[in-house]
């Protein structure tokens, strides 16, 4: 079942859903989803002199890619075909039965802004920054703001809790995580 705005409120009022700072509730929050803002550090791909990536090769883990932080009122310009992650300025956490889904905001979508490739779903158990996937689609070049709306989250319930919540795994790689991280697949090996 996807929450509702009501349900939505009722779960931030109750502390099950956790979400700081908190949005504006009157710009954020749609008939099932609730908007967050785009923060101030972004982790782009350096170019670079090796010829492929390879996941499990941790030699030149640093090499890949830098971190930039945009000051406030300041563009970052996300380049045609050019990929970031980015952070949300919002931090969250949800509880056991519940998970959460990031979507991107058709606004945004219609000039080519994708806010994620394939990792859109944070367990029950999450805590942390969103960490968006974000690519340009299109032909121009977007100034991206911090503080802009720029992703949502839906919000579904479980059948029942789950028995090991990504808080409490082993490999949550991601766990409290507050800045844009480069891939940990290689820990996977």
């Amino acid at each position: 079942m996807v929450l509702s705005d009501r349900d939505i409120k009722k779960y931030l009022k109750d502390g099950k859903i956790k979400i700081s700072p908190m949005p504006d509730l009157a710009a954020a929050l749609g008939s099932c989803s609730i908007d967050l803002r785009l923060g101030f550090a972004f982790r782009v791909f350096n170019r670079s002199q090796i010829p492929y990536f390879d996941p499990y090769n941790k030699n030149y883990s640093g090499e890949l890619t830098s971190e930039v932080k945009v000051k406030k009122n300041e563009p970052f310009v996300l380049q045609p075909g050019d990929f970031v992650l980015a952070t949300t300025i919002e931090t969250f956490a949800l509880p056991d039965n519940l998970l959460a889904r990031l979507e991107g905001r058709s606004s945004l979508g219609r000039l080519g802004i994708v806010v994620h490739s394939t990792a859109s779903i944070f367990e029950p158990g999450w805590r942390g920054k969103v960490v968006m996937e974000m690519g340009n689609q299109g032909r121009m070049p977007v100034a991206l703001y911090p503080g802009m709306r720029v992703c949502a989250l839906t919000f579904e319930e479980l059948s029942s809790s789950a028995e090991v919540p990504y808080h409490k795994k082993k490999n949550a790689k991601y766990l409290n995580q507050k800045e844009p991280l480069e891939s940990k697949i290689g820990e996977e090996k």
